[in-house]
């Protein structure tokens, strides 16, 4: 009796989010615009069974590009994002890495396009800022759910900075380690993705490949960019890092000049609202005419898209997680069907939502039906990958039942209260980038967000982004306090 009444909260919890997204379901497009699209989905099929590796100009630089944007970002979100975790108790650094990690690294790139251009300083930025901001997060929740009994060993007396070092780092390292190699696979992603903006990453070519409908070209860019994600854990050893480090500054093009004006300019005057910055008139009338133009006419539309595509995608999610976990977990399927489920997760969760989404758009046309499938999959590949090598240290008695009824009466019940953990966790990474997913011509914020860059209307794009930082805010927000509620730990995540 008294489990059933822990679990009636979380019960009670998943019932509400599963009403609000089937609410949301009612009201979006979900419509299959294009004329045929089984006859496009036969060509991409054909372009994945004949890859084509020599058609891509200057592939292996593209590559390595990808490599160096991830591998500097991410060292420059580690240092720093570890500084900022230290400092995690202040409100004030709290607030401020949830509002950097609260913008996608593509709005970020947008942003550092207008004032470092095509140099390696966007694309640097554009992943180490806010994932500075995520791991400050991820570093200060694992310090905070460390093993508490090295510190009552320590002796009286001793200082901060020695307790610091010799009571609570040693237990949290592992930690650190294990999610600076999944941050780095994160990276990886984001750095290809760049290349929708321009950098020259692997997602430039893949945007060209795409929009041409040469899909051998793609098939071959997608499947190098998984065997590097695939062979991670093979070429980034410690030793080698600082190489890597050397290696990737070495090959940016760091020619590009940065022009002093143009930042200045950027700052003093593109993003000031314009009725501020416009001559002569009623400035105020001006203003409250602007404010009224961008509150209703863009902000709350596609804060409202942006909500009901989350909203929907995040219940999917631990949906496909449901059917995903099974495939690699060793208390349900063999180990050659393991393997064959693995391969099969690293794909999908290696995918970027933004390519995934890409891709789907094409072969169905503008909607909301490709970005909740994209976002619904990856995350879901995600997830699933994690409750399945959790059930690794799930044990079971020896005569506990087989087949489906194990499934459901022994293992399902086990994952359950971790996988809703991870799944509150990825809420805001989801909210995160549905917002982005606007720049596909779905009509969310970051649609209104990419508008206002092509128009050079760089006042009212900033301003979208702040109310893009809010909403996440507010969702991370409320997301921890319903796991603080429920009591989900998501130490899991660290794996």
């Amino acid at each position: 009796m008294a489990s059933l009444r822990e679990a009636s909260p979380l019960a009670r919890t998943t019932l509400a989010f599963v009403a609000v997204a089937l609410v949301c379901a009612l009201f979006a497009d979900l419509a299959v615009t294009t004329v045929n699209p089984y006859q496009e989905l036969v060509r991409l099929l054909a372009g994945v069974v004949t890859p084509d590796f020599y058609a891509t100009d200057n592939l292996g630089s593209a590559l390595a590009y990808t490599l160096a944007f991830a591998l500097l970002g991410v060292a420059f979100g580690n240092v720093l994002g570890f500084g900022l975790a230290l400092l995690f108790f202040s409100r004030i650094v709290r607030t401020g890495c949830a509002f950097v990690r609260a913008i996608h690294e593509l709005f970020w790139a947008l942003i550092f396009l207008q004032i470092f251009g095509l140099s390696p300083l966007t694309g640097i930025l554009a992943i180490g800022i806010p994932y500075a901001g995520i791991i400050a997060k991820v570093y200060a929740e694992i310090l905070e759910e460390a093993d508490p009994a090295p510190l009552r060993a320590v002796p009286l007396g001793s200082g901060l900075i020695s307790t610091f070092l010799f009571a609570r780092l040693p237990d949290a390292w592992a930690h650190f380690r294990t999610y600076s190699m999944y941050r780095l696979e994160c990276g990886l992603r984001s750095s290809a993705v760049l290349g929708f903006v321009g950098l020259p990453t692997l997602g430039f070519h893949l945007e060209s490949s795409f929009s041409q409908g040469r899909y051998s070209e793609v098939s071959a860019l997608l499947i190098l960019f998984y065997v590097v994600i695939a062979s991670m854990r093979l070429w980034m050893r410690k030793p080698l890092l600082p190489v890597w480090l050397v290696a990737a500054a070495a090959i940016l093009p760091w020619g590009l000049t940065v022009s002093a004006a143009n930042m200045l300019r950027f700052f003093t005057h593109d993003i000031v609202p314009y009725p501020l910055r416009a001559p002569g008139g009623d400035t105020l009338a001006a203003l409250g005419d602007w404010l009224h133009l961008m509150l209703f006419e863009q902000a709350l539309p596609g804060a409202a898209a942006t909500i009901q595509l989350t909203m929907v995608a995040l219940v999917a999610t631990g949906v496909l997680t449901m059917f995903f976990f099974p495939l690699v977990s060793p208390l349900l399927l063999g180990r050659w069907a393991r393997g064959a489920g693995h391969v099969f997760l690293v794909v999908v969760r290696s995918t970027p939502e933004y390519i995934l989404a890409f891709v789907l758009l094409q072969l169905w046309g503008p909607s909301m039906l490709p970005a909740i499938v994209a976002l619904s999959l990856h995350n879901g590949a995600i997830i699933g990958h994690l409750i399945g090598r959790f059930t690794e240290t799930v044990k079971l008695r020896p005569d506990a039942s087989r087949g489906i009824d194990r499934y459901v009466y022994e293992v399902s019940p086990r994952i359950y209260r971790p996988m809703m953990a991870l799944l509150f966790y990825r809420w805001e990474v989801i909210l995160r980038e549905t917002a982005i997913l606007g720049i596909l011509g779905i009509a969310t914020l970051g649609f209104y967000v990419d508008s206002a860059f092509a128009d050079l209307r760089f006042d009212r794009a900033l301003f979208l982004i702040l109310i893009t930082a809010m909403l996440n805010i507010c969702v991370d927000a409320i997301s921890r306090a319903i796991r603080a509620r429920l009591r989900l730990q998501t130490t899991l995540k660290h794996r």
